[in-house]
């Protein structure tokens, strides 16, 4: 299969970083021995795998509660209660 000339490629972005985030990211890419470059992609997977796993759930309760799926307050609060006890 072969590309349109005018398709768009991200395999190369330039984003602009702030100062103090571009610091941040060397000091921890030198603690880590990495890469800034890869310490960065890194970071951008995760939130991007991150997002996509918060609008699948997200999808997931709102079509619940489309069937009438729904918990009341006592049964939230014995879930919060068992997750977090004390």
């Amino acid at each position: 299969m072969t590309r349109p000339a005018f398709a768009p490629s991200l395999l190369v972005m330039d984003v602009p970083l702030n100062p103090e985030l571009q610091e941040k990211v060397r000091r921890l890419a030198a603690q880590r021995g990495r890469a800034c470059e890869s310490l960065i992609v890194e970071a951008v997977e995760r939130l991007v795998n991150y997002d996509e796993w918060f609008v699948r759930e997200v999808d997931k309760g709102l079509a619940a509660a489309d069937r009438g799926e729904l918990l009341d307050h006592a049964e939230i609060r014995k879930m919060i209660d068992q997750r977090y006890p004390g």
